[in-house]
């Protein structure tokens, strides 16, 4: 079966994904963040789910159940309020993981 990619986050950040075939589901309170990641899940359909970076912070346990899985990938985006740091750090500690250091971000 061939898998979908989705994008959540509030309507400013992705609105023109659509436009490339890519589905947008919007959530424009980071309290519902984790119910909008969970429903997306459940309709398994969707092989890479990006978010935004604050809905991505704000869904935290749920992400965790789902990480479990290898599908679907859930990858932050910086929003339309710019980026926040968050898929920058997790992209360090995913190096640091692999090589014992972080070799990327050092500062």
């Amino acid at each position: 079966m061939v898998k979908n990619i989705a994008v959540i986050g509030d309507s400013e950040s992705v609105k023109g994904y659509g436009a490339i075939g890519i589905d947008a589901i919007i959530c424009n309170d980071s309290d519902k963040a984790a119910f909008a990641l969970k429903a997306a899940v459940e309709k398994d359909i969707y092989a890479i789910i990006y978010m935004t970076e604050d809905l991505f912070t704000a869904s935290e346990k749920e992400r965790v159940k789902i990480a479990e899985d290898p599908v679907p990938a859930v990858i932050p985006i910086p929003g339309a309020n710019g980026c926040s740091g968050a898929g920058i750090r997790r992209l360090s500690s995913f190096v640091e993981q692999a090589v014992g250091s972080d070799i990327l971000f050092k500062q």
